[in-house]
């Protein structure tokens, strides 16, 4: 393969078939190199081949970090070599699928501690899930439990029992339906949900929006085979607001904000605590300061606001904290 050749991660998880927190997980790990470009991280050929062949048993030199990290600036470092694991950032992935997580990512490179942030667009269960796995460093969380009347804490609690961590605020959002201009079906609660001939439009098992529907189906016995189009999924609040936005679907579940990007029409139904989990390790230490002086900050506060659709006046509260 030509030295000039290199990959996105996407790319990589698709030619290895894996996911792309598991190439995430490879970076962090130092089994594949790699390195930056603009907000982008790319693998090299060579580097992809050799990890192949490492993988078969076969024997391969490591290329020198000295021909890597001056010129491309590698997030990633090389087993074995303490210069490198001195030198090269420690790369920690963000998950949530928030635009103020982009944000937050920027102000945390901007700090130049020695952490590289890498982000991962993944619903919130899923996030916890990652997390519990050791496939991400911070995760966000909106995960309603409709039995304790409460946002995140319960989930948190019981996927990471044996863990020691942080639950941080960042905003209270609104959350509802979305609707088609004029709300011609006339939709305002939940039990309007079962109305015939309504045509849905769900998020991926895993959201927190899919969890939040599925729990207002379950406590209002709302028999979720009866709904059309419950199978019918989209992986953002924005692609489930533009189909419906092209007539493809009546109706869905989501955050306000992608409604006014889409022009249709938004149906406040619950207020949401959009929360951050860190885990409470030894190398975390600065990365948790980090955060909740970001999150505390008044320039980060501003660029949220700005955003709009959003309380951010508990910004960086710790809601929770284990020993």
């Amino acid at each position: 393969m030509s030295n000039e050749i290199s990959y996105t991660t996407e790319e990589i998880a698709q030619l290895l078939r894996v996911s792309k927190l598991t190439v995430y997980d490879l970076i962090k790990k130092g089994e594949l190199p790699a390195y930056r470009v603009g907000r982008q991280m790319r693998v090299d050929a060579a580097d992809l081949e050799a990890y192949k062949l490492r993988s078969k048993g076969e024997h391969v030199a490591v290329k020198s970090p000295a021909a890597v990290l001056p010129a491309a600036q590698a997030t990633a470092h090389v087993p074995g070599n303490s210069a490198a694991k001195t030198s090269a950032p420690r790369p920690i992935i963000i998950s949530g699928q928030d635009i103020c997580l982009d944000l937050l990512a920027a102000h945390i490179e901007k700090q130049q501690i020695g952490i590289r942030p890498l982000r991962t667009h993944t619903g919130s269960l899923n996030s916890l899930i990652s997390m519990f796995r050791g496939e991400s460093d911070v995760v966000s969380t909106h995960l309603l439990d409709a039995d304790a009347n409460e946002y995140n804490l319960p989930y948190i609690r019981k996927m990471l029992l044996s863990e020691s961590y942080l639950v941080v605020h960042v905003m209270t959002r609104w959350a509802g339906l979305y609707v088609q201009k004029g709300n011609p079906f006339q939709l305002q609660t939940w039990t309007d949900l079962q109305r015939p001939g309504l045509k849905l439009v769900n998020r991926e098992k895993g959201s927190g929006a899919r969890v939040l529907l599925d729990e207002q189906l379950r406590i209002h016995q709302i028999p979720r085979h009866q709904l059309i189009g419950y199978g019918f999924e989209e992986t953002s609040h924005l692609g489930v607001a533009s189909v419906i936005a092209s007539g493809q679907a009546d109706v869905g579940v989501g955050i306000e904000k992608a409604a006014r990007l889409a022009g249709i029409d938004f149906v406040p139904l619950i207020q949401e605590s959009y929360d951050l989990v860190l885990l409470k390790t030894a190398e975390n230490q600065q990365l948790i300061q980090t955060v909740l002086t970001i999150l505390r900050s008044e320039a980060f506060q501003k660029e949220v606001h700005g955003l709009g659709g959003y309380d951010i006046s508990r910004m960086g509260m710790v809601l929770y904290e284990t020993d």
